[in-house]
């Protein structure tokens, strides 16, 4: 007996524990993408007319799936960015999620720590909108987390986990990037 091609079943006829699966899915897939500064893999898990909002100061907003993870592509690629998920929460009943997060900026050989809040299509459950919230560097610190917060007993990295540099980074390699083949 043959079978046809499996239909992924539409997220907003998907029960509420299985959303909840899908959002945290597409939410690490998303940072997956980041890491790998993989534009494809990260423009997928966003709605094309997505918006990704900052605090004053930082250059938001960005507008479109593809402007974002253009975006964080030449992060990766230029200053060294890698992200963790440190803590996720999912709400399928109001399509939202908050996640903390750290972004490891390792030529700078330095970090944030900041939180998310994101907004998904009911239908497609792909991400429209992410706010951000964190402290910028207004005083020149080159670490910018909670004051007091005991990170490593609360079992947060304290160092880059993602290898660095990325492959295809500026500064990895010796060759300039305008004779290297791969994406630009």
């Amino acid at each position: 007996m043959e079978e046809g091609p499996r239909v992924k079943t539409a997220f907003k006829d998907l029960d509420e524990p299985a959303r909840r699966v899908r959002m945290e899915a597409t939410i690490r897939t998303y940072f997956e993408g980041c890491n790998e500064a993989d534009v494809a893999k990260m423009a997928g898990t966003f709605h094309p007319d997505a918006v990704h909002y900052f605090p004053p100061g930082i250059g938001g907003p960005w507008r479109g799936a593809r402007t974002i993870a253009e975006n964080w592509r030449r992060l990766t690629l230029t200053i060294g960015s890698a992200w963790t998920i440190d803590r996720l929460i999912t709400d399928p009943a109001s399509h939202q999620a908050v996640i903390e997060w750290t972004h490891y900026k390792t030529k700078l050989n330095g970090y944030l720590r900041g939180d998310e809040w994101y907004a998904f299509d009911p239908d497609s459950g792909l991400i429209t909108e992410i706010r951000a919230y964190y402290a910028s560097r207004s005083d020149g610190r080159d670490h910018v987390e909670l004051e007091g917060f005991d990170y490593a007993e609360r079992g947060y990295h304290l160092s880059c986990p993602v290898s660095r540099p990325h492959p295809d980074a500026e500064y990895a390699s010796p060759e300039p990037a305008r004779q290297r083949k791969g994406p630009s």
